[in-house]
This record gives C-alpha cells, sequence and structure tokens, in this order.
C-alpha cells in the first residue's frame, strides 16, 4: 500500500506545500510575534499596568467613580479590579467594534493613571491586538481571514503526507542532505502543527461555523449564565445600574459565590433589578472561569468550570494553549519554538523544490498519472474522505477542486502538444 501510494502523495505533498507554503509562512512569523507582545506590552505599557504597592486601597466603588469622571458621565460595561499589589484597576466602557476603551486606575488612591483600547476577554493591549489582527486577516477585515484559514485548513494535511512519505522511505540515508532536514524538522514540529492546524480552524470563517454547529449538536458547547429575571421592568425604556453596589456585588460574589480567583471581570447588568455577572478570567493553569450571577445579595445563578462538558474544557484549553496563556511562559517559548520550526520547514521546503527545478534538469518533480498506481478501491474510500472533509473544511474542498482542475488542464494541453509535436518529429 505504501509503494503504490508514494508517488501521488509525494506529488501532492509537493505542489500543495508550494501553493500553501506562503500562507503558512505568514502566519507562522506572526505567530511568533504574538506569543512574544505579553513581556513587551507589560514593558510599554507600564505607566498604565502598574503602581507603587500600598496596603491601603480605596472601595472599588469609589475607583469606579472616578473612571466615569474622566470619562465625563460614560457607564461602564465591565470592571476588572487589580488583581495584585501594585496592579491597576481596570474599567471598561462601550467603544466601537471591538475596542472598549479602558480607563486604568490606582486602587490606593483612585487616581486615573490612563487611558487605552482593549480587546476581547483577554483585554489584550493595542500592541498584541495590531499583531493579532494581522495574523488572523492580515488587516484586510473579514476577507482577510480567508487566508489563515487557508493555512490551518491545509497545514495537517501536509503535515501528515510528509510523514507518510518519511515513514515510506525506509533509508533516511536515500533523502538529499536538505530534503532530510525538512524531513526531520517535519517530525519534530509534526504534534505542534496538527494541534494549531485544529485550534485555528476553530476560530475560522467557514469551518468554524461548522465546529460551532457540531459542538451545539453534541453538547460541547460552553455553558453560560442565564440573562436573569426582567419581570417587572420595561425593556424599551431600560434603567442605568447603580455602580455603587459594586463592592457588596464583588464581596457577595466571593464570599457566598466561591470565587476566588486573582482575575475576574465584572459586568453590570443592562437595567435596575437585574443581576451582575462576575466571572473569572484567569486562563492559566489551573484554568479558572466559573461565573456567578448576584442580586439583592444572594447568588441566583452560576457556572462552574468543573461542570462543563469535556469537549467544551478541550475547546477551552486548546485556545488558550493557542494563544500562549495556558501554562505562562513555558506555554510562549513552545509556540515561539514551534513557529520558528514552521518557518524554517517552509524555507527548507522551498529550497527542495529551488534544488529540483526542472531547469536543473530534473524535469517535473513527481509525473503525472500517479493515481493509476493505486488500487481503486483504496482511491475511492480516499476521494470519499476528501470529499467529507472538504464538505467540513470548506476552503480546504473547494481549494483542492481548484488545484485538481488546474492540473488536469495544464495535463490536457501538455498532452495536446505533445501529440501535435510527435508527427513533426518524425518528419524531421
Amino acid at each position: 500500500m505504501s509503494e503504490s501510494w508514494r508517488g501521488l502523495v509525494l506529488r501532492f505533498h509537493f505542489y500543495a506545500g508550494v501553493l500553501v507554503g506562503p500562507f503558512v509562512l505568514v502566519a507562522a512569523l506572526t505567530g511568533v510575534l504574538y506569543a512574544a507582545t505579553p513581556q513587551l506590552e507589560s514593558w510599554l505599557y507600564s505607566d498604565q499596568l502598574r503602581v507603587p504597592e500600598s496596603a491601603q486601597s480605596v472601595p472599588l466603588s469609589q475607583q469606579v467613580k472616578a473612571a466615569v469622571d474622566a470619562r465625563r458621565g460614560d457607564l461602564p460595561v465591565a470592571v476588572r479590579p487589580a488583581p495584585g499589589p501594585g496592579d491597576t484597576t481596570r474599567v471598561l466602557f462601550a467603544g466601537e467594534g471591538d475596542a472598549r476603551p479602558t480607563v486604568f486606575v490606582d486602587p490606593a488612591d483612585a487616581r486615573v493613571v490612563g487611558t487605552l483600547d482593549t480587546y476581547g476577554t483577554s483585554g489584550v493591549l493595542p500592541l498584541r491586538t495590531t499583531i493579532d489582527t494581522v495574523h488572523r486577516n492580515l488587516m484586510l477585515g473579514e476577507p482577510g481571514r480567508l487566508y489563515s484559514e487557508l493555512a490551518a485548513s491545509w497545514l495537517w494535511v501536509v503535515a501528515l503526507g510528509g510523514v507518510f512519505l518519511w515513514f515510506g522511505r525506509r533509508r533516511a540515508q536515500r533523502l538529499k542532505p536538505t530534503t532530510k532536514r525538512h524531513a526531520t524538522l517535519g517530525l519534530w514540529v509534526l504534534l505542534g502543527a496538527l494541534f494549531l492546524s485544529a485550534t485555528g480552524l476553530t476560530w475560522s470563517t467557514y469551518a468554524g461555523e461548522n465546529v460551532s454547529a457540531l459542538r451545539a449538536a453534541l453538547d460541547w458547547s460552553t455553558p453560560s449564565l442565564g440573562p436573569g429575571d426582567h419581570a417587572g421592568h420595561d425593556m424599551s425604556d431600560p434603567i442605568p445600574p447603580a455602580t455603587g453596589e459594586i463592592d457588596s456585588i464583588v464581596e457577595t460574589a466571593r464570599g457566598v459565590g466561591g470565587v476566588d480567583a486573582a482575575l475576574v471581570e465584572v459586568t453590570p447588568p443592562a437595567m435596575a433589578g437585574m443581576p451582575w455577572h462576575v466571572t473569572e478570567i484567569e486562563r492559566g493553569w489551573p484554568t479558572q472561569v466559573d461565573a456567578v450571577a448576584v442580586t439583592g445579595g444572594a447568588v441566583v445563578d452560576e457556572v462552574r468550570f468543573d461542570d462543563y462538558p469535556f469537549m467544551a474544557k478541550l475547546a477551552r484549553w486548546g485556545i488558550d494553549a493557542h494563544m500562549g496563556v495556558l501554562f505562562g511562559w513555558p506555554n510562549q517559548l513552545l509556540l515561539l519554538a514551534l513557529g520558528l520550526g514552521l518557518v524554517t520547514l517552509v524555507v527548507l521546503g522551498y529550497r527542495v523544490w529551488w534544488l529540483r527545478r526542472p531547469t536543473r534538469g530534473f524535469g517535473r518533480p513527481v509525473p503525472r498519472g500517479q493515481w493509476r498506481k493505486v488500487p481503486r478501491g483504496q482511491l475511492v474510500a480516499v476521494l470519499v474522505v476528501a470529499a467529507v472533509v472538504g464538505w467540513f473544511v470548506p476552503l480546504f474542498g473547494l481549494s483542492l477542486l481548484a488545484f485538481l482542475l488546474v492540473d488536469a488542464v495544464v495535463g490536457t494541453r501538455r498532452g495536446k502538444t505533445a501529440s501535435e509535436a510527435a508527427p513533426q518529429s518524425e518528419t524531421v
């Protein structure tokens, strides 16, 4: 089976690598930059993130009031109390798109030390957000996300094809030095490449929708707090909540609610009388993402990470590991090594292609017609699997179909050219 498939897999691996390599290269380079940003942000935004340590602190409500005054009366959409000595409290306000203008307050005296836009649940700052945007969509918006989805869709296919070829060659000594380095490095980064491909697809546009639908159908979705009791309130005329009660809300959440993570986000309700949400946002290990709803000094709803479905936990861990936050700096170092490994792998792959280019007398790297060597039953089974995967990962399916069509057209034209040239050669 290995010998019958080897030529087809080699041809497919070669051309797929050449075509998808640039997308993987850009994704890997920007991923390396992203993994290194936490320390850079800590240095770059130290004035907003750090204040002199103090044994005293003013009530959280007073810190929120200082931020509200700095925003000329705007109401906050969330508050992140200082997680430890020397840290600042973040008071977040509504902004445009994903950006949330955030006021940083010194908990010791409620002094406003700065304002920055933050983004997402992780509360990342502008530098990391810019790098993340380049990594995700090349700063081209939704159309740009196709590049990263294409890279994630093909990375696992190219990686597994390389493994098949490696074990198909019983003696590594048969490989040229550059090819051998490429293959050996591919084995070292295999598991990481598969992991990045799988987790990257969960964020993608089209495959991501199918992943979400599958998780919902199998009850693998992440549970969330209920919206609360809206009875007796006119939803057309919402009443802003009193931010002065935030101290008692946090006290109840930490006492009765059992919220014990240092990093929490307190979300006020959309209108008075509805519950506040207090959510743990510690994504390191062990993961702390419990959430409670509090109103009237009582916990009225709760979601515990221990009660998540296993696949929801796995998704949480996978995303956090992909972002480099699950295990702290060891996670970052691993991503840096993996990203640089992928960059080197792509460069070596193009080096192999360059050394075997037709102008050096090698002809086409792998002749056409390799599929004829594969047993029909096996070929049909693989095509069925490819069709299913192509449906679930649409960008892979469409690009694969385009590749096969282009290859067929080129092959047909070359065949016609060869047949037309044959009689002329005989005449000459």
